[in-house]
Formats: structure tokens, C-alpha cells, sequence
């Protein structure tokens, strides 16, 4: 909420709306700096989106902030009809994304459908960062997009990857390491850390890898991605999220419609998972480093052929 309140202490547009999910979005600082620009409607997210909608109507600009799947399965509907549909300038932010975030709530609380589910409602802007000083960039640059942005986040424990105040820039991929272009593995979140010592692993083993974040899954960076793909001719995408719908699709479409080329998946692999440690559920499930190696190592043989 760091973000937000940033945002908060410039723009008086800024509003936040939850649904009894205040705690879970650790937004009490929020709430006690700006008590007037806090709306709580109780466990009814629908009514959140339509609150929402409501207010940026009238100018302001709020940010609907609860579980990811609350937002993006129970007010589906009032998200595409009342948000979407007429483009209307508010943001989403869902935590516990992905199955890593389900330690403390369990299986009801793991949401891997949210992005797929969203990509399919147009209007909308994707944004997956990838620790808390990223999410925090995040939020400040989702008040400067127009129209709706869902910002995917995990659990509040997830793993610091960048340097704090590395650049956030939507709508562009980000290269995080060039070191040759026999494999490109895509990834973002919590799968990051991973891809890297995966990345590091297939250097080791003479193999050249570029090594990329997609943050933001849609609108997918077209050209970035066709470049990245046509340099190495192969890639595997990891992302804490089913295989089916996320950023493996948004990747595979890419190429398909640009630049086919041989890719493999990393996620989950359409299945509802048990819940866990999510270092040990990731692994479990096939989001562990040596599954990132062998995936890669075989994709670049079917490259070869």
C-alpha cells in the first residue's frame, strides 16, 4: 500500500474501496492518513466494483483491493459490464495470486485463474510486478494508465528481486540478463528468482540463455517479445499460474501469430493443487528449477530438429 498512499498525498482523486479485506492488504496506515478516502462494503466484492465504477464515474480514481480470485471470479461480471465494458478508470489489485500465496488460507485462497480470466475481457491492463518496491512502482503507474489495470500480487512474503527503485515500465518487457540466445525463458512474480538460478544452471552447461520479465501479460509487448523469440528461436515460460490463459498463452500467441518457434510451459498445469509451503508446492508442481532446466534443455532440442 505504499504505492497507494504515495499516490494518495498528490492526487486527491485517489480512492480505495475494499470488501472486508483491509487487513489483508495491510491498508490501516492507508486508512488512518486518509479516513475519507476509504469506502468498506462488507464481504460483497460485487457491490466493490460497482462502488467503483460509481466513483470513477464521478472523477475520482479507486482502487478495488481484495483476493485476487474474489476480484476476478466472485464480480466477474460487474468487473467486465460496470468497469470494462465502459472503460472506466479503475484499478484492481488482488493478492494471494498464484498457488505460493494458499500457505496460511489454504486451497480456497490460491487464485491461478485470475489472469487468464481477465485477458479475456478487453479494456483491461495486466500488470504482474514481482516484489513489494516493484508492486509499489506498480501502483503508481497503474494511476497513470486510463482505463482498468489489475496489478497481480502474491502474499505479502514474496521474495525481493530487484534493487529497490529498479525501473517499472508498462507495456515493455525487461530484459534481466543476455548471455547468449540458444534459450529465452520468460517469466514474473515469484518464478523469477527461479528462472534465474535455472538460467545460471543452463550457463554453466555451455547453454546461451536471455533471461526476461513480462510484468505486464497484457497488452503483451508484441515487438519486444517477436525480437526476443526470432534472436533465440526457442523459449520456455514460467509463471505461478495455470499453463492455460496466463503469460505461457500471451507468449505462445506471439509467436504463433509473429514468429513460431518451439516453446514449453512452466505452471500448473491445469489442476487444482493442494495447499502448502510455497517453495515446497512450487517444486511439487513442476515450477522447480531442475523442471526450468529440463524444459529448456529439451526445447532447444526440438529447436534443432
Amino acid at each position: 500500500m505504499q504505492g497507494l498512499e504515495a499516490l494518495a498525498e498528490k492526487d486527491e482523486r485517489i480512492m480505495l474501496v475494499c470488501a472486508d479485506s483491509l487487513l489483508a492488504m495491510r491498508a490501516t496506515d492507508f486508512v488512518e492518513k486518509f479516513p475519507d478516502r476509504y469506502v468498506e462494503v462488507g464481504i460483497a466484492e460485487q457491490n466493490a466494483a460497482a462502488t467503483s465504477a460509481g466513483l470513477a464515474i464521478e472523477g475520482l480514481i479507486p482502487f478495488f483491493a481484495t483476493y485476487a480470485g474474489f476480484i476476478t471470479m466472485r464480480a466477474c461480471e460487474q468487473i467486465r459490464t460496470f468497469i470494462a465494458y465502459p472503460n472506466l478508470n479503475v484499478k484492481l489489485a488482488g493478492v494471494n495470486g498464484g498457488i505460493a500465496g494458499g500457505e496460511r488460507e489454504g486451497v480456497t485462497h490460491q487464485f491461478f485463474e485470475d489472469i487468464g480470466i481477465l485477458r479475456t475481457i478487453a479494456n483491461i491492463t495486466i500488470l504482474v510486478p514481482a516484489d513489494a518496491d516493484q508492486a509499489r512502482q506498480a501502483a503508481i503507474a497503474a494511476a497513470s494508465i486510463p482505463g482498468p489495470v489489475y496489478i497481480r500480487l502474491g502474499s505479502g512474503r514474496d521474495p525481493v528481486f530487484f534493487k529497490k527503485d529498479s525501473p517499472f515500465i508498462p507495456g515493455k518487457i525487461n530484459i534481466i540478463q543476455k548471455k547468449g540466445n540458444d534459450i529465452a525463458l520468460f517469466g514474473n512474480g515469484v518464478l523469477l528468482p527461479r528462472l534465474l538460478k535455472a538460467a545460471e544452471i543452463l550457463t554453466s552447461k555451455g547453454i546461451g540463455v536471455t533471461l526476461v520479465e513480462v510484468h505486464t501479460v497484457k497488452p503483451i509487448d508484441v515487438p519486444g517479445v517477436t525480437r526476443v523469440l526470432k534472436d533465440c528461436g526457442a523459449a520456455v515460460t514460467a509463471e505461478d499460474h495455470n499453463i492455460i490463459g496466463g503469460l505461457g498463452s500471451a507468449i505462445m500467441e506471439t509467436a504463433a501469430e509473429n514468429t513460431p518457434v518451439p516453446i514449453a510451459r512452466i505452471g500448473l498445469r491445469d489442476r487444482f493443487p493442494g495447499s502448502g509451503r510455497p517453495d515446497e508446492l512450487l517444486d511439487y508442481y513442476g515450477m522447480g528449477i531442475d523442471d526450468i532446466v529440463k524444459a529448456a534443455e529439451a526445447t532447444i532440442l526440438r529447436k534443432s530438429k
